[in-house]
């Protein structure tokens, strides 16, 4: 089946970041390529991406930066375009600043390469691009239910109301969805920022505040592979699946 008409068609994948919580496995590599169930974790996430129609993905590189161009050079889908952070790592929001002259300007997808996901209707990026609404929408996230996810034990990120707009969780002691690390997003959100290291946070919270983000929810089992013990637990719940 055919990714949506209205699936982006760049993307930009976040794979700048040192991994300290992954370490010892980041001594010599990044944390894009450590391998999860014999795959890279940045091909698991541009597997997804191809499949949902994308046709070039910006990918950001800092740490062991030689290693991931490397990698990816053997890639042919989907075509690859690097942003260079060698020189300071700028976090999401300024990596996401400093690449937005390769991106254009039509929605994108922007997303982290610790996400994994299993699926239970359907591919979930498809299911977000029907979604999207640029009227309507500046970004719109997919998230996981707090009782479906692995290597998260945070409180949860986000509440939402009946139309799927975002609050962000503030002082409740807990929400009951996580950010699944995947977004569609007007690029255009950052353009008034300068380029430093700064969290997309930054600009998600006057967006929902304006009720122009919302969340689409995972209908799967969310995996955030964040350090070795969430590493041997993802394969663990992969191999069931399986």
């Amino acid at each position: 089946m055919s990714a949506p008409k209205s699936a982006p068609k760049v993307a930009m994948v976040m794979a700048a970041g040192l991994g300290t919580r992954m370490r010892p496995l980041t001594d010599d590599r990044p944390k894009a390529l450590v391998e999860v169930a014999g795959r890279a974790l940045i091909d698991h996430m541009l597997d997804r991406l191809a499949d949902a129609g994308v046709e070039t993905a910006v990918v950001n590189v800092h740490y062991f930066a030689d290693k991931v161009e490397a990698h990816l050079a053997s890639r042919a889908h989907p075509r690859i375009v690097i942003s260079d952070e060698r020189d300071a790592l700028l976090e999401t929001g300024g990596g996401l600043r400093k690449a937005r002259p390769l991106l254009g300007d039509d929605p994108v997808w922007v997303a982290n390469i610790d996400a994994i996901w299993t699926e239970d209707a359907g591919p979930a990026l498809d299911h977000m691009a029907r979604v999207w609404d640029s009227e309507t929408m500046d970004a719109c996230l997919l998230v996981a239910p707090m009782d479906r996810t692995l290597g998260f034990d945070g409180p949860g990120d986000f509440f939402l109301d009946a139309a799927a707009r975002i609050a962000f969780r503030g002082d409740a002691p807990s929400a009951p969805y996580a950010f699944a690390g995947v977004q569609i997003t007007k690029p255009q959100i950052v353009d008034a920022q300068p380029i430093e290291s700064f969290s997309l946070r930054r600009v998600w919270r006057p967006l929902a505040a304006a009720g122009r983000m919302t969340g689409a929810v995972l209908d799967g089992f969310w995996m955030h592979v964040g350090d070795p013990q969430a590493l041997v637990e993802a394969e663990k719940a992969l191999a069931e699946q399986r």
